[in-house]
């Protein structure tokens, strides 16, 4: 294919052509033009100008009332690449209402969303206005990104009090710690995060619930939350030794299986170990989940127990005994489906992120403010979220002969239309 052949092949593919980029780069030199945002600026403010005419001519022409332009206002907005000039323009009678940039309006979503992004990093609002400036050239006031932040307290309501799924074959409830001012001194808090694997093989952030007191009682009301958006049925609870949930899933949901993190069981015994002696306590307790059923399970736990390193380590083997009866339940699943149930990697991912986010900003002022940024955090953490978790089609199988009636493993896996609304992936 020659030159000319591919740049006509482009041009088929593009709405820019030569002809309008030889126009545009006319007397300028092209590398400046590359380093500079000045020209992608400026073709950004006529198109939204252009818009803004044609919104304003849809307006005059489908209006029975006499009236007509009455030239232009000036204003500047704030857009995700920086400070943008325009003329929107005025009609005589004041009825026009823009849609594109709305009256009133001085920053444009992109603007916002850049703050919320920065803020859900953890970057406090002097860090957000600082790299404001060093990016766009720009002064914003505290106050103006508080309001930005702020205003997505409505949407976190919202959030939390969504509908959900009828029934989750897997919930993880996690604990998030954070460090809050409280009467002129820190306190530790514990958040509470609820992830769900849904039938078909989605994960979804269930809600984020914060703990005063550890208890049956607190648990209960968070099991009643998710029962009131709709949750009728949950399979498996994979939870780290809270204190009180098992009473409370008993009343809620009892048919429910309720299993120790194994994750977090493996971590915090390699907490009692060096550097140099984890690596052959993990292949030890290696032996006790990857066991073909309960039974080999407990005798492999009796046998780390009586050797050179269970000696050793006599805290390891009380934590698994005292932890025993939620261990085993996975025991009776493949090892397919036990890794599904005992660790994902994008909920690691996700509360990996969460994590950072909450250490960079190292305590809050209040308990809404970090809820306001692990909720952002959660937001930004979650947006590639969408399809089943792996080896899913053979997980639900397997789950739908061990729970039976319980489990609809003919639940098809839900798309999104372009209208938000969900549709089967075979609807045309």
């Amino acid at each position: 294919m020659t030159s000319n052949q591919r740049n006509q092949s482009k041009d088929n593919h593009s709405r820019i052509t030569d002809e309008i980029l030889d126009a545009l780069l006319q007397g300028d030199d092209p590398q400046e033009v590359l380093e500079s945002e000045d020209l992608l600026m400026d073709l950004r403010r006529r198109l939204t100008e252009r818009i803004l005419d044609a919104e304003m001519d849809y307006h005059l022409s489908s209006s029975d009332d006499p009236n007509s332009r009455n030239g232009h206002n000036h204003k500047t907005v704030l857009t995700s690449t920086g400070p943008m000039p325009l003329d929107t323009p005025r009609d005589r009678q004041g009825t026009f209402k823009p849609k594109l940039v709305p009256k009133y309006v001085r920053r444009l979503p992109g603007f916002n969303n850049k703050v919320l992004s920065l803020f859900a990093k953890g970057m406090s609002v002097r860090n957000i206005r600082d790299t404001v400036e060093e990016l766009y050239g720009i002064e914003v006031s505290p106050d103006l990104i508080s309001t930005v932040t702020d205003a997505v307290m409505d949407e976190f309501k919202s959030w939390q009090t969504r509908p959900l799924e009828s029934t989750y074959a897997i919930v993880y409830l996690d604990a998030i710690h954070v460090k809050v001012r409280d009467a002129g001194s820190v306190a530790n808090r514990a958040i509470y995060l609820g992830i769900g694997i849904a039938e078909d093989g989605r994960k979804e952030v269930l809600g984020l619930w914060l703990g005063e007191h550890e208890t049956a009682k607190f648990w209960l009301s968070v099991l009643q939350d998710l029962k009131h958006r709709g949750v009728a049925d949950i399979l498996i609870a994979v939870v780290d030794g809270l204190t009180g949930f098992p009473e409370a899933l008993e009343a809620a949901f009892p048919e429910t299986t309720v299993q120790t993190c194994i994750v977090h069981l493996i971590r915090n015994s390699m907490s009692s170990a060096s550097y140099r002696e984890r690596k052959a306590l993990s292949a030890a307790l290696k032996t006790i989940y990857t066991a073909i059923n309960a039974d080999a399970a407990a005798t492999a736990l009796d046998a780390f127990e009586e050797s050179e390193l269970g000696q050793r380590f006599p805290d390891v083997v009380r934590r698994w005994r005292r932890s025993w009866e939620r261990v085993i339940p996975f025991l009776a699943f493949s090892q397919e489906l036990r890794k599904v149930i005992y660790t994902t990697n994008a909920i690691e991912s996700l509360n990996a992120s969460v994590r950072r986010a909450v250490q960079v900003r190292g305590h809050f002022t209040s308990v809404e403010a970090a809820k306001k940024l692990i909720y952002l955090a959660l937001r930004e953490a979650t947006k590639s979220w969408g399809k089943p978790i792996p080896q899913w089609s053979k997980a639900k199988r397997e789950l739908a002969i061990h729970f039976g009636d319980r489990f609809n493993a003919s639940n098809g896996w839900v798309l999104p239309n372009q209208s938000g609304k969900s549709k089967p992936r075979d609807a045309k």
